[in-house]
């Protein structure tokens, strides 16, 4: 995307670009992938240490605004416990995007729903 062009303020191009998060994790404690209705795919990997999600990364081949969804779930999720990360909703993560469109609108439910699904799998793991 390029940035003179970018209808978003900066700080949310800089998340679509952030790759602090981005990426897949070796041996995690908990992993899930969905499918959204769009087509786009999103996959969560957690490391859950004492109920504490110690460490997050989130994959996603989709357009920039569920890549930029995926990795504000990922950082809101990033050192809450379990219970916590489970109250991070659609809702939040479109709040704090400010200026999401709303035909994008659904990239949040499936960022928030593929890390409610790698917090599913670490419960059933335990």
């Amino acid at each position: 995307m390029e940035k003179g062009n970018s209808p978003y303020p900066e700080e949310i191009r800089k998340l679509m670009e952030d790759t602090e998060l981005f990426g897949r994790m070796n041996d995690p404690s908990a992993s899930s992938f969905l499918k959204g209705p769009c087509g786009d795919s999103m996959e969560f990997y957690l490391t859950v240490e004492k109920g504490r999600i110690s460490g997050v990364k989130y994959h996603t081949e989709g357009c920039s605004e569920t890549r930029a969804c995926a990795a504000m779930a990922a950082h809101l999720a990033l050192g809450k416990t379990i219970g916590e990360a489970l109250s991070i909703s659609a809702g939040e993560v479109i709040e704090k995007l400010k200026g999401l469109p709303d035909d994008h609108l659904h990239c949040s439910i499936l960022a928030v729903s593929t890390l409610y699904r790698a917090i599913a799998d670490h419960l059933l793991r335990t």
